[in-house]
């Protein structure tokens, strides 16, 4: 199983970021790649550049999003949604309407946030938006983190045990449905 990872977070040392990376490790102890792919140099959506000929990092992009057998989307809670350049990720996978990389790609929400409500509110906007995409979103359990500048140690992993087995089982949980849709 192919995933792909994209942080909606662009900060060195983003708490989204670590925990792509966490879900990678869980990914890989599954018997699946999860690939964290970086968004850094993807310019922000014009009509003017999305014609036959992208700019390259927008063609990596969609050439690894095409290649992925679902999406791991992880995003912060910025002014109660999600951050924008995950917005800028949407906008160039949705292209063309409903015949995009992005539609029908089977997806998974984590957030991670300082705020004790773990990012809640970004998963629902995000829900929302890729629901115009046709993108199938996986329901539950919902991984949120909260109180993320707490959560990480040194080496940039969970330090809780409960935080980690979450994180195994909202893992489990989307490998299995991508391998049994209902």
């Amino acid at each position: 199983m192919k995933l792909l990872g994209i942080s909606g977070s662009l900060r060195a040392g983003s708490f989204n970021t670590l925990l792509l990376k966490a879900a990678a490790r869980v990914a890989a102890s599954e018997s699946a790649e999860l690939k964290v792919h970086d968004i850094s140099a993807i310019p922000l959506y014009n009509g003017d550049l999305d014609g036959d000929v992208k700019p390259a990092p927008v063609q990596a992009l969609l050439d690894a999003i095409a290649a992925a057998d679902g999406l791991v989307l992880v995003t912060p809670e910025y002014n109660y949604s999600f951050s924008g350049v995950m917005k800028n990720v949407i906008d160039w996978a949705s292209r063309p309407a409903f015949n995009a990389v992005l539609t029908h790609k089977p997806c998974a929400l984590l957030s991670a946030s300082m705020s004790a409500l773990g990012g809640a509110r970004a998963q629902t906007h995000l829900r929302s938006v890729l629901a115009g995409t046709l993108s199938p979103v996986y329901q539950a359990p919902d991984y949120l983190l909260a109180s993320a500048h707490t959560a990480f140690n040194n080496d940039g992993e969970l330090k809780s045990d409960d935080h980690q087995k979450r994180l195994e089982q909202f893992m489990q949980g989307y490998l299995n449905w991508l391998q049994h849709p209902r």
